[in-house]
């Protein structure tokens, strides 16, 4: 069970230096070849590759639910605004760009939301999931082992 609030990696020599891709591709490499089931919780922000990374339905998550106030996106709408419009109108151009793109329901339309939930049917919804799946099986070519990056 995964619970997302992740802003996204920032590109930077400094992050490359600490570790981010290093760390990332471990996370990565771990939810994808997991065969336990998956369900993911997206409470807040789910921006750009971090939220590929944690057990979306790109990695073959099981199942994605998203609160209300969540955001799905490539980046946050300040970001995103200040690129499309140059740095014109940028406080009622990123309103409007929330309204639009940043909310539950457009990443729900597209499929990558199975559904929106509110807060405190969470911890129902996971128990009735997890006793869907406690018999689930991944159907996988043989292998003996993988190659961990490193």
């Amino acid at each position: 069970v995964t619970f997302v609030d992740v802003p996204g990696f920032l590109p930077g020599r400094a992050q490359e230096h600490d570790g981010i891709i290093r760390n990332g591709a471990k996370l990565l490499f771990a939810y994808a070849e997991a065969s336990v089931p998956k369900i993911t919780v997206i409470t807040r922000k789910a921006y750009g590759g971090a939220y590929d990374v944690m057990s979306s339905k790109h990695l073959r998550g099981d199942l994605n639910y998203a609160w209300p106030s969540a955001e799905v996106a490539v980046m946050g709408a300040k970001g995103a605004v200040e690129i499309i419009f140059r740095g014109k109108r940028v406080a009622e151009e990123t309103l409007e760009y929330e309204h639009k793109f940043a909310n539950p329901l457009v990443a729900a339309q597209r499929g990558f939301v199975d559904a929106v939930i509110l807060p405190r049917e969470t911890r129902t919804r996971i128990c009735e999931d997890l006793e869907l799946l406690k018999g689930k099986q991944s159907q996988r070519p043989w292998k003996k082992h993988d190659n961990i990056p490193l």
